[in-house]
């Protein structure tokens, strides 16, 4: 009998000693497979964390740019290209600068002749003045001073003398040449010699331009291929070697001028002398766009 509970006692004792055992094992120890599953799911927790932070972060950038203050156009481009107020009680007595035919040899420097004058203009630009690495550099240095691109035609061909197909080449090819150097495509489209096309106007507008023309400009002319007589003709608005006797100068003047070395030459001395007269060099951001 004795003998008996002996051996009872003895196989309860390693009943009890094999479920301490499992049990420490489950508790502390864990077996290799728990401890795999344990390490998956903190991964997976730490992954969706991640994943979480990132599209917060992502969310905040876009609030950023979403709050950025967008600017409202105060002046429109009417039928004859001068700039006019959107509003009755916006500046009237405005001009708006342009040099066409760049980046040549001498718009940096006068994008920066404007820059040190506080002044805006646009730069219509031409595909053939875009092909190199340098020509490139031009345009971006003049895009980064915070002067508006406009296009000019790829190879400032005479669009009424070409195809349709070769009018959309010439104007569409530039705009994607353009996006490619400095990341925005242009909003203002001025033809070679202001010579339009119903189909040109279309193609640029479908694209998101404004089509614009100008006012007056004299520096393509030989008499004012002088920056002195050319300084008095853009201040004053005549041109009476030219046969343009009357002034041209009137609020909202939308003013011609390339790069040209007089042009350069002249440029201090036309906004000084414009701004004397009582007129703003309007921004062109401001400009209702497409």
């Amino acid at each position: 009998m004795k003998r008996i509970t002996f051996f009872i006692l003895v196989i309860g004792f390693a009943i009890l000693s094999a479920c301490a055992s499992d049990t420490e094992t489950t508790s502390q120890g864990k077996s290799p497979s728990a401890n795999g599953e344990n390490e998956e799911q903190n991964q997976a927790v730490e992954n969706e964390k991640q994943g979480e932070d990132e599209v917060k972060e992502e969310e905040s950038e876009e609030e950023e740019a979403t709050d950025e203050p967008s600017i409202e156009a105060q002046y429109t481009i009417s039928e004859n290209w001068s700039v006019i107020p959107i509003e009755a009680e916006t500046n009237e007595d405005v001009v708006l600068l342009t040099i066409d035919d760049a980046p040549d040899k001498y718009a940096v420097e006068m994008a920066k002749t404007l820059k040190e004058l506080d002044a805006g203009a646009i730069f219509f630009v031409n595909g053939h003045f875009i092909d190199t690495p340098e020509e490139e550099e031009m345009l971006k240095e003049i895009h980064e001073m915070g002067f508006m691109i406009g296009n000019h035609t790829f190879t400032h061909a005479t669009l009424p003398e070409i195809s349709e197909e070769e009018q959309k080449e010439e104007i569409i090819s530039l705009s994607d040449r353009i996006e490619e150097i400095i990341g925005e495509r242009p909003l203002f489209f001025r033809a070679p010699h202001g010579a339009n096309t119903e189909y040109s106007i279309q193609v640029a507008e479908e694209d998101g331009m404004t089509v614009m023309n100008w006012t007056y400009g004299y520096d393509y002319f030989e008499p004012y291929m002088n920056a002195e007589k050319l300084t008095e003709a853009m201040i004053s608005g005549e041109g009476p070697e030219v046969d343009v006797p009357y002034s041209l100068l009137k609020p909202g003047a939308n003013l011609l001028m390339h790069d040209r070395e007089w042009t350069a030459q002249s440029l201090p001395s036309i906004v000084e002398g414009l701004r004397e007269k009582g007129y703003e060099i309007v921004d062109p951001t401001l400009i209702e766009t497409k």
